[in-house]
Parts: C-alpha cells; structure tokens; sequence
C-alpha cells in the first residue's frame, strides 16, 4: 500500500483538506489558461463573426447602446453611464473645491476637473457601469443559455458559439462604446462647471481658463482608447463565465457574482496601468497661478 493510501485511511479529513487547499493553485491556473483560450478564440473569430451573423451584431449593438423593454425608456446603457459619470464628476469638483479652498487654490478647480475626470473617473466610472449593466446581462443570458443546452443545439446546428454569442458582443461593445463615452465625456464636463459656477458662486470666466488650459486633446484621445480597452476587457470577461457556466440557476448567479469581481478589478487595474504608462513618468502638465 502507498504512503499516501495510508494517510488517507488513517486521516481522510487531514487528506481531503489538504487535497483541496494544495490544488487551489492549479485549478486557478486551470481556469486562467481556459479564460487566455477563450480570450484568444473570441478575438480571432471577430471577422467571422462580423461577416457570418451581421444581423446579431447589429441586434446587439441596439440592445447594448439603447437597452430592451423597460430598459429602453430610460435610454439603456448610455443613460446610464451618463448619469453615473454625471455624479462622479459632480463629486470630484465638490471635493476638489473644498479640499482645494482649504489652502486658498479654489481657482485651480478647473484644472482638478479637467485633470482628474478625464483621465481617471471617466473610464473607471463609465468600466464599473458597463460590468454592472451590459456585462452582467451578458453573463447571465449566456449562462440560461448553456444551462438550457441551446449552446449545444447551436453548435450541432453548425453555428460556431464562440464567434455567435461572444464575438458580436465583442464588435458590439466596440462600436457603442464610442458615442457611450462621448455621453460620459460631455457630463464629466459640464457637472463640475455646473456645480462650482453655480453652487459654489465661482467665476464662470475663471473657471472657463483653467479648464480649458489643462484640458489637453491628447489626455481626451487616451481616455477613449483606455475606456474602449476597459470595455472589450468587461465583455472578455462576462461572456467567458456565461459561457463557462455550470451547476444549473444557482452556479449562473454564482457565475455573475464572480464575473463582476473579475471585471471591477480588471477595471482598476487597466485604469492604473494606462496612467502609468502615459503619465507615470511625465505627468504632461505644468500647474502655475
């Protein structure tokens, strides 16, 4: 008899845990490389997507950017982030004010909006928005859908899953996230203008000179490239652990749970890599009264 049948048949509960704690890493190594794969397959099947199912990337496309049913009455997805984005920037010109007021500086409020909104909260905001509403829908209609075995009846049809079901929402994401960001851009500039000319009294003209003194065109063009990586990265992520789900209703919620904390992270992460890569060195920026 083995060492570790003796083990097992004089300790099976020091074993069996000793088992699942040991194979933790390797099941998470598992699963990283089963998420790389399908990252890689849903990507590469993006031309066939968009040449063979025109009519489901188009549907998509309506679905993500104005939203279905109820949903649509408020506008979908771009009312959302709007609305989201219009609060956050709201709060960062509160903060700014006060916390810039408490050193005498309140006339660089201007510069706090334009620097912080545009290169931090917008994409973060509008990231955290898209996981909570357009990736978490994602995630639990494609995992009804492979619970209900209809992955498995379109595959024996002969429709390619992945390219169906997770490519389209790719090019989807793509193409909304374009006219969805504007959306966020426009009210992360207007909120804090709004808030600190009119709440807080300060001069329009002088906030008008700082803003548009530290707004550069090259911080709003890598904003939308870093918000458009933040969203394909979500829709990556939602669509796999849909795709992937399992156990019947409870592991699709289960599946959701885990796509969103996936996603949250992923968020920050992308939003701290991109300012260190373009402002980590030279911030791009020189503050004087």
């Amino acid at each position: 008899m083995s060492n570790t049948a003796v083990l097992s048949a004089r300790y099976p509960r020091a074993v069996s845990r000793f088992d699942r704690y040991a194979g933790a890493p390797a099941r998470a190594l598992d699963a990283f490389g089963q998420m790389v794969w399908f990252t890689v397959v849903s990507v590469g099947q993006i031309g066939s997507a968009v040449r063979r199912y025109r009519a489901e990337t188009v549907r998509l496309i309506a679905q993500i950017g104005m939203g279905t049913g109820a949903l649509a009455v408020v506008g979908g997805t771009i009312a959302i982030v709007g609305f989201v984005t219009l609060s956050g920037s709201s709060l960062v010109a509160i903060q700014g004010f006060s916390s810039l007021g408490n050193i005498g500086v309140e006339v660089f409020t201007g510069f706090f909006a334009a620097l912080v909104n545009v290169r931090i909260a917008a994409p973060v905001v509008t990231g955290i928005a898209l996981a909570a509403t357009v990736g978490a829908g994602a995630t639990a209609e494609l995992g009804a859908m492979r619970i209900s075995e209809e992955i498995d009846a379109l595959e024996v049809m002969g429709i390619k899953s992945v390219a169906f079901l997770a490519s389209t929402r790719i090019v989807a994401a793509i193409v909304v996230i374009v006219p969805v960001y504007g959306v966020a851009m426009v009210t992360a500039f207007l909120s804090p203008q709004v808030v600190t000319t009119v709440l807080y009294g300060q001069s329009s003209g002088t906030y008008n000179h700082y803003f548009r003194t530290f707004l550069r065109p090259d911080d709003v063009f890598w904003s939308f490239v870093v918000a458009a990586v933040i969203a394909v990265i979500v829709m990556i992520t939602h669509c796999y652990y849909g795709y992937t789900a399992a156990g019947g209703p409870v592991g699709v919620g289960e599946a959701v749970g885990r796509s969103m904390r996936f996603s949250l992270v992923a968020v920050v992460v992308v939003a701290m890599a991109a300012s260190l890569a373009l402002y980590g060195v030279d911030p791009n920026f020189n503050l004087t009264v």
